[in-house]
């Protein structure tokens, strides 16, 4: 039979209240007590009730995750550290992939709210979905939500100038840019800012191609080399897109770095290990991780003062590699 609250109390000679307050770490206990309860609740395998505990707190210590995919190296390694961070914080994790598709974003924000999550951190792509109007805690990680909504991202427009300087430094002369959508409103739009400053600045034409989130890259890769026979330097967005051109490039017996130099984003520690010879503007993905999670829980405890600091940015670095 599945022992009880009472069980346990008998077992470590105290009342149910007790036990209780020991769950629910509410009030002050003695050590003694504490390890009279878990000693009792350990030989009788108790594990308590989550849902009753819920109940009785307000809180079900859950927190959901919503991004486009895990499959992005990037989102990988930020979540992973999100999760650990909300561990240590005694949260467990509801994850959802969104798969960039709107429908399947806001189903799962509002699968989220049913199982009553005490917050959500998000990096999803899509906008005006009311589920986001909603009261609970919410942060966003590198995507503009609603202006009530922290931002936690690395200095896009830094990691933009440090990429696009670092080809003029090359001596190259026709610089592209690939990138995103302009719809999106996020603030990896900055590193396109950057990019087209530093052009402006050396008298330098502009040019970004865009791969929407759902678009094949392979196809614009080739299709921009195809119109671009010309281009020396390339600033990708992210680190997967930058190993793409050179693949392609190589394909096409274009040397990389003598005829075409190539800086990617992100620098995680997946592409690190794999491509360790790509230049890239590396992110601080466990900073952005711990303040996502810091600001979350702030959120849920009542103590983040929502007319302060909206938006936290880290700083980036540049890791050169052997593609410029």
């Amino acid at each position: 039979m599945k022992p009880k609250i009472k069980d346990v109390a008998k077992l470590a000679g105290v009342s149910p209240t007790t036990v209780s307050r020991v769950l629910n770490n509410r009030g002050y206990l003695s050590v003694d007590v504490r390890e009279k309860v878990a000693k009792a609740m350990k030989e009788l395998n108790y594990i308590p009730n989550d849902l009753a505990r819920s109940l009785y707190t307000q809180r079900t210590n859950l927190i959901g995750f919503i991004f486009p995919t895990t499959a992005n190296p990037f989102y990988g390694e930020l979540i992973f550290h999100m999760e650990n961070a909300s561990f240590e914080r005694g949260y467990r994790v509801l994850l959802c992939n969104s798969s960039s598709q709107p429908e399947k974003e806001e189903q799962y924000v509002e699968m989220l709210l049913r199982n009553q999550v005490d917050g959500i951190i998000s990096g999803a792509h899509n906008l005006g979905i009311k589920a986001y109007q909603h009261s609970l805690p919410i942060v966003a990680i590198d995507r503009y939500l609603s202006e009530t909504i922290p931002v936690v991202s690395s200095d896009n427009y830094q990691g933009g100038r440090l990429a696009s300087e670092l080809l003029i430094e090359k001596k190259c002369k026709r610089i592209l840019h690939i990138n995103g959508t302009r719809e999106m409103a996020s603030p990896a739009n900055k590193r396109r800012d950057a990019y087209e400053d530093v052009m402006k600045e050396h008298k330098m034409e502009a040019l970004t191609y865009e791969i929407p989130v759902m678009g094949n890259a392979e196809e614009i890769i080739s299709r921009l080399l195809d119109e671009q026979p010309d281009v020396d330097g390339i600033f990708a967005s992210d680190d997967k897109i930058a190993a793409r051109v050179i693949a392609e490039a190589r394909k096409r017996g274009i040397k990389v770095p003598e005829n075409l130099k190539v800086v990617g984003y992100d620098g995680t520690s997946f592409v690190r290990d794999i491509f360790p010879d790509l230049t890239t503007i590396q992110q601080p993905i466990s900073d952005i991780a711990e303040k996502a999670v810091e600001l979350l829980v702030e959120e849920i405890e009542g103590i983040f003062d929502p007319g302060s600091q909206k938006e936290f940015v880290f700083p980036v670095q540049l890791l050169e590699g052997t593609s410029t």
